[in-house]
């Protein structure tokens, strides 16, 4: 154990079934923790126990397309309203306080659990006077008091360095590689896709694990901003022709990406086309627009929540849980074990 101090698993609104999932599955209750509006907007957050001189992990992902309620404090009249959905500030300044209040309340050591990383894309200067604002992120969770941060899937590994403090950045391949050969049958027909060349490295290590073939999209982007601005998708490496083509990616939000490299897999001869990726954002009307596409599944993991995201998706939407993941890296971080043994 960890100093003998025990575990203390809290969440704020971001997605609580994924935290009661792997508080289940660390054979623990919640630690209590209301997260409220006041009337101007500002949050609030009440821890409900002592977490002195406790292992703190505080579980909060950083996107939740569900509606969830705004909370008054008892002492304000005004009636309940809806939280704007998607909104990744609110969530991140939950976090940062739930830190704050567990730091000043003298917690042993405090673990960020944030199983999808918000402003992960924001990783480096693309053009002239662009922010770095993951790099933001991570000062801000330090500053406020995370002594280690347990993530999956990073966009980008460096965000890694963007840290003084341990950073263990959990993978979906493991996941993945069950969910092909569970539910594939003829998956060692199949060819592992990566849908742009920044994409390739995680892609062909996929397609090593399952003794696959892989092929590479090649995705030209076209300046602009308009309609026309999307670019077009060339097939540069491999033969998807009669195959089932397994197209591997971490995120999707508008969904553009994966809808134009399925009608390339399409026009390019493939038998079916599965789409596996990390973190399901499925924002707006994505998801209505890959169920129009010749798409046998979208598969997802539960970094955010799906809820309603199973709602609109015509059957084509599966699930990969990953709280049997998080809660065993929580374990580990506790006793003292090995992270990187869980995927070797």
């Amino acid at each position: 154990m960890h100093n003998g101090s025990s575990i203390k698993l809290l969440t704020g609104n971001s997605h609580p079934e994924l935290a009661q999932m792997v508080a289940q599955k660390l054979g623990i209750p919640l630690t209590e923790c209301t997260v409220k509006k006041f009337s101007d907007n500002e949050t609030s957050v009440q821890i409900g126990e002592s977490v002195r001189e406790e292992d703190v992990f505080i579980l909060q992902t950083g996107f939740n397309p569900s509606p969830f309620p705004r909370h008054r404090p008892e002492a304000t009249r005004d009636p309940p309203s809806p939280l704007p959905l998607n909104d990744p500030n609110d969530l991140l300044m939950e976090l940062l306080i739930m830190i704050s209040a567990c730091k000043t309340a003298s917690a042993r050591r405090i673990t960020a659990v944030i199983p999808c990383f918000p402003y992960a894309r924001m990783d480096r200067k693309d053009k002239s006077r662009s922010p770095i604002t993951a790099k933001l992120v991570a000062n801000m969770l330090q500053i406020a008091g995370c002594d280690h941060v347990i993530t999956m899937d990073l966009h980008a590994s460096q965000i890694q360095g963007f840290f003084e403090v341990p950073v263990d950045n959990l993978w979906t391949e493991p996941s993945m590689v069950r969910w092909v050969k569970e539910n594939i049958p003829d998956w060692k027909n199949a060819i592992i896709v990566s849908p742009d060349a920044g994409g390739a490295k995680r892609a062909t290590n996929l397609a090593d694990r399952l003794d696959c073939d892989f092929a590479l999209i090649n995705r030209n982007r076209a300046k602009g901003d308009g309609p026309d601005a999307e670019g077009k998708m060339e097939l540069l490496v491999g033969d998807v022709r009669d195959k089932i083509a397994i197209l591997i990616d971490d995120m999707a939000d508008t969904g553009s990406t994966i809808k134009t490299a399925t009608q390339t897999l399409a026009d390019n001869g493939a038998k079916e086309v599965y789409a596996l990726v990390s973190h399901g954002l499925l924002s707006g009307e994505s998801l209505q627009e890959l169920s129009k596409m010749p798409l046998t599944k979208v598969v997802v993991t539960n970094t955010v929540s799906q809820a309603e995201h199973l709602k609109q998706a015509n059957g084509k939407l599966e699930i990969m849980d990953v709280s049997p993941v998080l809660a065993e890296s929580i374990r580990r971080t506790h006793n003292g074990e090995s992270i990187s043994l869980l995927f070797r």
